[in-house]
């Protein structure tokens, strides 16, 4: 036994306490894949900052870089004040948000959301302009490398951060300019009268959450956007006819991704309420299918379930306010009544679209209940799903790490599954091509065997809340045959699930296209760039294999590309992009303007190896 003295107990300094542990500051790390990945965080926690000026009513504009991995974020507050620069930057639990009167529902309130960025970027330079003078200090994972002594400047009051995440804490990482993009623009329809400009685009809001629904309605709403507004409380909801539910939760301008204690409030006041104005006991689903929804609420001093703020848990709006449930329903009642009764033109169209979503689900209870039956008959010997052990809906500490494969045949699901971690990887191995669902009802997933068990895989028919996985992985050969079963199953998600797709849980896994070895060393290469710099290390000795499906890779290979180093391609919807239009383009009948694409852009490639 190694002996327990004091020489066993360590004191970290606070930039190696965040090096050593930095999901307990930013959550995962990942790879720049998903938007909740860390180095997003990173520009959030500088972005907050900036905006808590705004909100406190300093600074109109704040611009923003990425470039090269570098990022920078400039505001015109008031600046930090210069004799606290290197604190603010560098000692933890330090900020200005502790006084609850300068700060009164900001969104950081620990101090510490800066010092992480700092020591977990390789660079990292902070600058004040304040009342014309600047102070400007440098870092590298925390540690000071230079302090300027305090110069005049002529530029206007403010704060400036730039900082490269450090790839030894993000390995091989990369910022996607959509997910950037999304930020900015929540940040704007959350502060109307702010200017945000990313790369030189500018964005800027002047209607806050009716701009956001009206943005990201997928095709047009059937009724105006209702759009309800007081003190700490924005609300703005609408129907579509799109399946699923979508709501947009916000905290003192936090984007809360995984919702809180103030959206489960507003689901069940929104039931209550139209219960009460139609006085008719509607199905909570009825009256929640296809709704387009928004509420953002301000708190004093919020309670968030991790230093990510994804999730709010406070229970109160403030220390002398009503519980956050109390407060959003009383909101919700009153007002949403109000308006329903001064609009009848809106509850006329809002009856009728609750109807017809009673009607479709009692049409397709029968077939409903039978596919629960098949589903459970299967669940006992199910030949396609090979289970994981840990599962997003569970409390384990690795339930983000929970995935499935979604692969076609047995060859490529035997492969995955042999070297696969069964703690927190599971196969779905599809039979051939699965159905192009486009212009389908929901009534297909229940009929089709094969959906109708991915479904009860994904445990997505109630919610998506209660979804097991938190990557859904669609793992096809690099074909034509693959690349059709790629777009078949995208289809069925953006069809009947697309809040698996708008919450950044499905992705294409992507193998490598070649193998170049020698004797010595092998490289897997994914690209046609990756195979000639190969060769160019490996010279005439090199051997090169074309892989073309998942199948020809050996288990023992495939450990190599599903591990921490896994690739993977997010499936991102363009807020720009009708999916309703682009999947009548590509999934729907011949059309001349597909068949003309097609002939204007056919071209064959050949091998030259």
């Amino acid at each position: 036994m190694p002996n327990y003295d004091e020489g066993s107990i360590k004191t970290l300094d606070w930039q190696e306490h965040i090096r050593k542990r930095p999901g307990m500051y930013i959550g995962k790390l990942g790879d720049g894949s998903a938007s909740d990945d860390g180095i997003y965080v990173l520009l959030k926690e500088v972005m907050d900052n900036s905006i808590d000026e705004f909100m406190m009513g300093n600074g109109r504009k704040i611009e923003v870089r990425v470039s090269n991995e570098l990022v920078s974020v400039r505001d015109y507050g008031r600046g930090i004040p210069l004799g606290k620069l290197l604190d603010v930057a560098s000692k933890m639990n330090t900020g200005a948000k502790y006084d609850s009167e300068v700060f009164k529902k900001s969104v950081g309130l620990n101090g510490v959301g800066i010092k992480a960025v700092n020591a977990l970027s390789s660079h990292f330079l902070i600058k004040s302009f304040r009342e014309g003078e600047v102070k400007e200090i440098s870092f590298s994972e925390g540690v000071v490398k230079e302090e300027q002594e305090v110069v005049p400047s002529d530029q206007p009051n403010g704060t400036y951060v730039a900082f490269t995440p450090d790839v030894n804490v993000f390995k091989a990482y990369h910022y996607i300019d959509d997910y950037v993009v999304n930020m900015m623009k929540n940040y704007s329809f959350l502060n109307a009268g702010l200017t945000l400009e990313f790369n030189g685009e500018k964005f800027h809001s002047k209607n806050g959450l009716r701009d956001l629904l009206e943005e990201n309605m997928e095709g047009e709403s059937i009724y105006p956007v209702i759009h309800l507004k007081s003190t700490d409380i924005e609300i703005a909801l609408t129907h579509g006819n799109q399946y699923g539910e979508d709501y947009y939760s916000f905290v003192n301008g936090q984007h809360t991704t995984q919702g809180g204690t103030h959206l489960v409030a507003f689901r069940e006041a929104l039931v209550k309420a139209i219960r009460d104005f139609y006085k008719k006991d509607f199905d909570p689903s009825d009256i929640r299918a296809s709704i387009v929804a928004a509420i953002s609420i301000k708190v004093e001093e919020p309670v968030f379930e991790s230093q990510t703020k994804t999730k709010l848990g406070s229970k109160d709006i403030g220390p002398e306010g009503p519980s956050v449930r109390t407060f959003v329903t009383n909101f919700v009642l009153k007002e949403l009544d109000n308006y329903l009764h001064k609009n009848p033109d809106v509850s006329e169209v809002l009856l009728r679209r609750i109807q017809e979503s009673e009607r479709e689900r009692k049409a397709i209870s029968g077939i409903k209940k039978l596919a629960k039956q098949r589903s459970k008959k299967a669940n006992l010997h199910n030949k396609k799903l090979r289970d994981c052990r840990v599962h997003l809906d569970s409390n384990h500490e690795l339930r983000e790490n929970s995935s499935i494969f979604i692969t076609e045949g047995d060859s490529a699901s035997g492969s995955i599954t042999k070297s696969r971690d069964v703690n927190t990887q599971a196969v779905f191995s599809l039979r051939g091509k699965p159905l192009n669902t486009f212009g389908l009802t929901k009534k297909i997933v229940y009929e089709n065997e094969e959906f109708n068990l991915l479904q009860a895989a994904l445990n997505i028919e109630e919610s998506i809340d209660d979804l097991r996985y938190n990557k859904v992985i669609i793992a096809t050969d690099a074909d034509v045959d693959g690349m059709h079963i790629r777009l078949l199953l995208i289809t069925f998600f953006l069809q009947f699930f697309p809040e698996v797709v708008r919450q950044g849980h499905l992705f294409i896994f992507q193998t490598p296209l070649f193998r170049v070895r020698n004797k010595k060393v092998t490289y897997y290469c994914y690209n046609e760039d990756e195979r000639v710099a190969a060769i160019q290390k490996l010279g005439k000795t090199a051997e090169i294999t074309r892989f073309k499906g998942l199948g020809e890779i050996s288990p023992d290979e495939f450990k190599n590309f599903i591990g921490p180093d896994i690739r993977l391609d997010p499936i991102l919807m363009k807020k720009h992009e009708s999916v309703a239009n682009m999947l009548e383009y590509y999934m729907g009948k011949n059309t001349p303007e597909r068949q003309e694409f097609i002939i204007e852009n056919l071209y064959v490639e050949k091998d030259d190896f």
